[in-house]
């Protein structure tokens, strides 16, 4: 059976993300890699792991890429919906970041590389016995109609619900100090840019990987 890896939030830890991809015992020929969201904002690396994944995504384009809440509000503080909210959860060191790397003050500072991933983002993927997503799921709510919002943000109603989802869930958005393991779902968010750890969960085995 091929193996799958999810990696974690990064928010901006390059370092850690480096590492992590040095450490995880992968066979691209065979295996899947799957990262949970949540690249930017907060840490201080932002661009640079932005940078890496998209040369990742070329050389590995079977490569799966989930959008996070972060990449959300970063498109809506761009296209112009919704400034404050990108603002006040982290968004300008992100920013910042572009601003300082761009060669051209007078030119948009964003690549269109960038741009382009964080539109090919899926708030979703699926397998035969695992659901990818990164916060969680609505309950009673089919996976085909959940709600972006809830895709994107839930936290509470879905950590603490036992409700069987047909397919164990692999999410991310929700730190904890180490992985939460329950019958119905794998939470691997374990705060890496709060000083904790960038983990990685290897399926089917649910073995773990952190740095």
């Amino acid at each position: 059976m091929n193996k799958i890896f999810v990696v974690g939030d990064i928010h901006g830890c390059f370092d850690k993300l480096y590492a992590l991809m040095d450490k995880i015992p992968i066979n691209y020929a065979q295996d899947q890699l799957i990262f949970i969201g949540d690249y930017i904002d907060r840490g201080q690396s932002s661009v640079e792991v932005v940078d890496y994944l998209t040369d990742f995504k070329k050389s590995v384009p079977e490569t799966i890429f989930l959008k996070g809440n972060h990449e959300d509000m970063l498109q809506n503080y761009l296209d112009g919906s919704d400034r404050f909210t990108y603002l006040l959860n982290g968004g300008q060191r992100t920013l910042d970041e572009y601003l300082n790397r761009s060669n051209n003050p007078k030119a948009f500072p964003i690549p269109s590389k960038h741009l382009e991933f964080f539109n090919s983002l899926h708030l979703y993927y699926q397998t035969e016995d695992y659901i990818f997503v990164h916060a969680g799921l609505r309950k009673k709510v089919p996976l085909e109609s959940q709600e972006k919002m809830d895709l994107l943000w839930i936290r509470d109603e879905f950590v603490h619900s036992n409700f069987n989802f047909g397919k164990r869930v692999i999410f991310g958005h929700t730190p904890f100090k180490e992985p939460l393991l329950q019958s119905n779902k794998i939470g691997i968010d374990t705060g890496a840019v709060y000083g904790n750890r960038l983990t990685c969960v290897q399926l089917p085995e649910i073995e773990f990987f952190s740095v």
